[in-house]
């Protein structure tokens, strides 16, 4: 009984194959390189996966990795071929790809020996979709949640460092998005608008590279208000913590050209936000 099963199912198997080749030579437009049909072991995909990395030929590499997961899911060789395949989808510039295929390892092996990498290239992926900051920079935050992980999750991983550079940079985006619409509220003379965006940017992103100028734009912005005693803290607290600072010495200028100085109200929120900034 046994011996019949096998001879249908080779046979079936055999007619299958036969007609799939026969529709594929009659079609010239079908890549059966795209019809799941490789049988090699997966090892012998992984291997030659590398040696097409090696070659410099990526797409061809995270065919091979793909081949792997499909066939071989949940398996140590499945498990190896999607943190390549990850990979070598962020390295062809395939960042959601890299993104959705990062992500599913991490919900399949979170603890294991390569999270911390995978989590390391999501966060690298999301980062290299960063626009300029006259658009939405939803994947700066993207960036920064997903490099938090990669310090929290894995302190003592060779990652860290450059997690927290990424996340630095996502910061002053972040920052330099707010500034950009807070300094077109301050063109419109919206200045309660304008000082908000700035505030955001004061006490959000203190240590980042666009503080300074925040701090510059609150003088300008409550100095055309008639609000000097804030205007005058702002000066104040730039003068403290960046006295070379060019937008300290604008800010300077214009108070002086209005009869008044630097000086500092310990009750204005400005003075407890500056406390934070010192050192930055």
């Amino acid at each position: 009984m046994r011996n019949t099963v096998r001879v249908a199912l080779v046979s079936l198997a055999l007619v299958s194959t036969a007609s799939l080749i026969t529709s594929c030579q009659s079609d010239p437009d079908i890549d059966i390189t795209k019809l799941g049909l490789a049988t090699d072991p997966p090892e012998q995909l992984y291997n030659q996966g590398l040696a097409n990395m090696k070659a410099g030929n990526l797409a061809e590499a995270s065919r091979k990795f793909d081949s792997i997961d499909k066939q071989n899911p949940f398996t140590e060789w499945g498990r190896k071929a999607l943190v390549m395949s990850t990979f070598t989808k962020y390295r062809l510039g395939r960042n959601d790809e890299a993104v959705a295929t990062g992500n599913r390892y991490l919900k399949q092996y979170p603890s294991s020996e390569d999270s911390a990498y995978v989590q390391y290239l999501v966060g690298l992926s999301y980062a290299k979709q960063i626009p300029d900051v006259t658009q939405d920079q939803k994947p700066a935050r993207n960036t920064i949640e997903a490099m938090q992980k990669v310090i929290d999750n894995h302190p003592k991983s060779e990652y860290v460092e450059d997690a927290q550079a990424k996340i630095r940079y996502a910061r002053d985006q972040l920052a330099g998005k707010e500034m950009q619409v807070g300094r077109y509220y301050l063109e419109r003379k919206e200045y309660l608008a304008a000082i908000q965006r700035f505030r955001t940017v004061v006490e959000n992103y203190g240590n980042t590279n666009q503080v300074e100028e925040a701090l510059a734009r609150l003088v300008e912005a409550y100095y055309a208000m008639g609000v000097q005693e804030e205007a005058q803290t702002a000066a104040a607290v730039l003068g403290q913590n960046y006295p070379d600072s060019k937008w300290y010495a604008d800010s300077f200028k214009l108070l002086q050209g209005g009869g008044l100085e630097p000086r500092e109200n310990r009750g204005s929120w400005i003075s407890r936000a500056g406390k934070k900034l010192i050192g930055a």
